[in-house]
């Protein structure tokens, strides 16, 4: 019996209700291959099942496929804003996509030890969006998870190639900024644990900067209140040379310092240029809206799906991030 003190449905159920076996009923639900069952039978099979509110457990789901169909998605205690939950959605479209769930379980504290988690879960694989401890990850495997993926950085102690580079973020930031400004900033959100995305990000304006022969980007902590912002762009007006645009780590960044700007009298991007990352929805209703970049994050999104499956499936992974083109949406800001 179940809590509510009903009987859970069974394939024997299902089974006497369609008039056949309970083979048949496996056949049909689980889409066996070579098994000549007339469509007929198959369509009474699928109506009993739905009649009886009938779906077949996870856990015979995984006998049947010698493997749990759950990817267990590690979320690191970052603020989770409207980019980062679409990603969330369009990871779990495209892992059901592949037949596979997508959980997700945030590291924000309090929380349950991440070791219980997994082990409660037993899931084919996983995919952090930050790094972890390489012996979390040893564990994982020991314990029979397949597949044990870092987005952002690696293992803690052992270094791979990030599954999702940040650098042409601020590489394209950089490159719609050089031709109009001599002398670029940067802002830094205040938050540390922000760092694994807003280091490369920083890297690609560097690397853009040196190319084009500009200054080493004047880098500066752009906190959410007022006066810390004003204090940022103050430092920035009065550096030799002065820093006339600045590449902000995302759009919530961007406002800040846009506040700051408004607050201070000055003209944006007459006196400042500024431009964001993520294109949120407060992007086009900032004043002046802000010019940002934006990412194909459901391109990413089936492209992490596909590295997992593939791990999974045993092909051999490409050691190059997947492929993005981030683009420069142009508003007034920049």
């Amino acid at each position: 019996m179940t809590g509510s003190g009903r009987r859970r449905v069974t394939s024997g159920d299902v089974a006497r209700e369609a008039g056949v076996s309970r083979a048949t009923v496996s056949y049909v639900l689980n889409d066996t291959p070579h098994q000549k069952i007339p469509e007929t039978t198959r369509q009474r099979v699928w109506e009993a099942a739905a009649r009886l509110g009938y779906a077949p457990s996870a856990a015979a789901r995984s006998l049947r496929t010698g493997r749990s169909d759950i990817v267990l998605g590690l979320l690191p205690d970052w603020p989770i804003e409207h980019v980062l939950g679409r990603l969330v959605q369009q990871l779990t479209n495209a892992f059901a996509e592949h037949e596979l769930t997508f959980l997700v379980h945030s590291s924000a504290h309090p929380v349950r030890p991440l070791r219980e988690i997994w082990k409660a879960l037993t899931p084919a694989a996983v995919l952090a969006l930050d790094a972890f401890p390489e012996s979390e990850a040893g564990a994982m495997r020991a314990a029979g998870i397949e597949v044990v993926m870092a987005v952002h950085g690696s293992a803690q102690g052992r270094h791979r190639p990030a599954l999702v580079s940040e650098e042409p973020v601020g590489a394209a930031q950089a490159r719609h900024l050089a031709d109009s400004h001599r002398r670029i900033g940067y802002a830094c959100p205040d938050l540390a644990r922000l760092g694994v995305l807003a280091r490369p990000r920083l890297d690609g304006v560097r690397k853009v900067c040196a190319e084009l022969g500009l200054p080493e980007p004047d880098v500066r902590v752009v906190p959410f209140d007022p006066d810390g912002a004003v204090e940022a762009v103050k430092a920035w007006r009065a550096a030799d040379p002065p820093v006339t645009g600045v590449c902000a780590f995302n759009d919530a960044v961007a406002m800040s310092v846009l506040v700051a700007l408004r607050s201070l009298g000055l003209r944006v991007p007459e006196d400042m240029a500024v431009i964001g990352v993520d294109d949120t929805l407060g992007a086009a209703l900032a004043q002046p809206p802000l010019t940002t970049v934006v990412r194909d994050t459901d391109a990413i999104a089936r492209g992490l799906a596909r590295r997992i499956v593939d791990a999974l499936d045993g092909r051999r992974l490409p050691a190059d991030p997947l492929g993005d083109a981030p683009r420069v949406l142009v508003r007034l800001s920049a």
